[in-house]
């Protein structure tokens, strides 16, 4: 061979090969599918299209998508002999999950699983109180490598499962975040009053913040991590589902939900509107060492400023004694349930969405006597890492309703977001498992205010406007003394149908527990349930408080009412028999 032959063999092999890359990196991109022609049932700004990429997965939590486009979606329970996890891939580029695969081989404890997150090549999941991850297979759906234990929590010490999840996030310097919630409500004795006894201060100090109520800093490289092998980064955290780092910022963001009971524990000093209305839902910057005021004090919305707790004090006026506590960077109405947090960095949506973050309103459960609120999209503007305007309505529609009574009445739950390779947003249900694909069709730069106008006359729905102290009490002509006491301390949580909410709190409906041995219920009702148990044949695992505070009397008429109705056919239950139960 020539030496001239050699030297064009070789340009032409460079040649080849620049021209391979230039093709690979300049390959036209997979058109966005059509969306479907009702959106999936969602309400979107213009130009904006939905289409139901699964539907019936399964109660799911979080979900991720890795950069080819596989779906993959955290299950509130494990699927019996399949998994709690679920891969969904679309073959055809149509947008619909054509290959639906059930995986993970691990034990879900209860219904408040979440984690779903992609980092690093990694997947990682957890049940309540252990975190897990799969080095995920090149080419496959589902990883076929081992499952890694990454953290496990010590749920012995806590006595309570309250707020166990296990959300995560990553920062770029290889830490990992995870929150251990509060067992408590506000730091209450938890032997004394389990949680829903009227008057009881809360402890001071509060021994809680030892190892809860606040977010701890990992080694995301390491493995069989405990909670004292990291450190604790902020605290005055009740309790975190929604969580992410800005990479923008270089920051930890968390929205937090806010205590429960205001009026309920503390009736001469909080109305019912405002308990439907307070404390904030909390949208939080957090940096290392900060507080943010839990048990102690809490963040009204509507006076704008951090309040003292009644249990320390407070009277819902009383400014919070510590002035060192941090103020968050925007305050949501109370109850509304954040779920999950993401920071927009596509470039499919227009510009307003640049930098922005959008929330995940799983939605309330105890705002009564007054509608149910949440169950929507929120978009928070953003511009240098601090929010440049007021909350939007994204996207609304989940519930089917707009007056929600009862949580059973809302058909789905937004609870998951993640952001596709091309920018598409892509949304999960808690009820039964619908997952929806976001996108955006028009001129970007034609977008603009005529399209937020259109989302703000959403704030006006019931489910999401605040509502009228008189007008919107739903049970303002109530008259029987056993509902009056249903509505005021078991509503929030059995609903006004008597169905829970499907997840942490057991139907009355048909209940075996409510038709049988009337013995054993009144014997719940004064004592309180902590315990695993089985109704209709569904697991349930929440604190069910003590409400030995009530009078015999109060009793006997609230079991009566619950033994009459929701389908029920109980015999009746008296003060004496009340009385009885309560000397033993």
């Amino acid at each position: 061979m020539t030496r001239s032959y050699r030297f064009m063999t070789i340009k032409l092999c460079l040649l080849i090969l620049v021209t391979s890359i230039f093709f690979t990196q300049c390959k036209t991109p997979v058109p966005l599918p059509k969306g479907d022609a009702d959106n999936g049932g969602l309400f979107l700004p213009d130009n904006f299209e939905a289409l139901v990429v699964a539907d019936s997965t399964g109660p799911a939590r979080h979900l991720a998508v890795n950069d080819n486009g596989d779906i993959y979606v955290k299950l509130r329970y494990s699927k019996k002999g399949e998994g709690g996890n679920i891969g969904l891939r679309d073959t055809n580029n149509d947008g619909k999950a054509d290959s639906i695969v059930y995986f993970g081989d691990y034990f879900n404890e209860g219904s408040l699983a979440n984690c779903m997150r992609i980092h690093n090549g990694y997947l990682y999941y957890a049940s309540e109180r252990v975190v897990y991850r799969n080095k995920l297979s090149p080419g496959k759906l589902v990883p076929e490598t081992k499952m890694d234990t990454i953290l496990t929590e010590d749920i012995e010490q806590r006595g309570s499962i309250w707020h166990i999840t296990k959300p995560i996030a990553f920062d770029n310097d290889g830490h990992m975040y995870v929150p251990f919630g509060a067992p408590s409500n506000a730091c209450q004795d938890l032997i004394m009053t389990p949680g829903g006894t009227p008057g009881f201060a809360g402890l001071n100090p509060c021994p809680e913040l030892e190892h809860y109520g606040g977010i701890w800093q990992f080694d995301a490289n390491k493995t069989n991590l405990k909670q004292k092998d990291g450190k604790k980064f902020a605290t005055g955290i009740r309790s975190v589902v929604a969580m992410q780092w800005n990479n923008m910022t270089n920051n930890l963001y968390v929205v937090m939900h806010g205590r429960d009971d205001l009026h309920l524990l503390w009736p001469d000093k909080f109305t019912p509107w405002q308990n439907a209305m307070l404390p904030s839902e909390e949208f939080l910057q957090v940096k290392q060492g900060d507080n943010f005021g839990w048990p102690y004090s809490y963040f009204d919305q509507m006076q704008n400023k951090n309040i003292q707790a009644p249990e320390y004090g407070g009277d819902g006026k009383m400014l919070a004694k510590d002035s060192t506590t941090k103020m968050p960077i925007m305050g949501f109405p109370g109850h509304w349930a954040p779920n999950d947090l993401l920071f927009y960095e596509g470039n499919q949506f227009p510009e307003h969405y640049k930098h922005g973050a959008f929330i995940a309103f799983h939605g309330s459960t105890n705002r009564s006597p007054y509608p149910q609120a949440g169950y929507f999209l929120c978009y928070v503007p953003f511009v240098n890492g601090a929010p440049s305007g007021e909350w939007e309505v994204f996207a609304d529609g989940f519930a089917g309703m707009d007056t929600i009574v009862n949580t059973s009445d809302a058909k789905y739950r937004p609870m998951g977001l993640a952001m596709g390779p091309d920018g598409s947003i892509y949304v999960s249900d808690s009820r039964i498992g619908k997952i929806w694909r976001i996108m955006y069709k028009g001129d970007k730069d034609k977008f603009g205010k005529e399209q937020l106008a259109k989302m703000e006359k959403r704030k006006l729905n019931a489910h999401i406007r605040t509502p009228d102290e008189v007008k919107d009490n739903l049970y303002k002509n109530s008259a029987i003394p056993g509902e009056m006491v249903y509505n005021t301390y078991c509503i929030s949580c059995h609903q006004h149908n008597g169905r829970g909410d499907g997840n942490r709190f057991p139907p009355l409906e048909g209940s075996e527990w409510v038709n049988g041995d009337k013995r054993k219920l009144i014997d719940v009702v004064l004592n309180g349930l902590n315990i695993p148990i089985t109704v209709k044949g569904k697991p349930y695992n929440n604190l069910m408080p003590a409400h030995n505070f009530l009078r015999d009397d109060d009793i006997a008429q609230v079991l009566n009412y619950i033994r009459q109705n929701f389908t029920n056919h109980g015999t009746p239950i008296s003060a004496m028999d009340v009385k009885k139960a309560r000397k033993k």
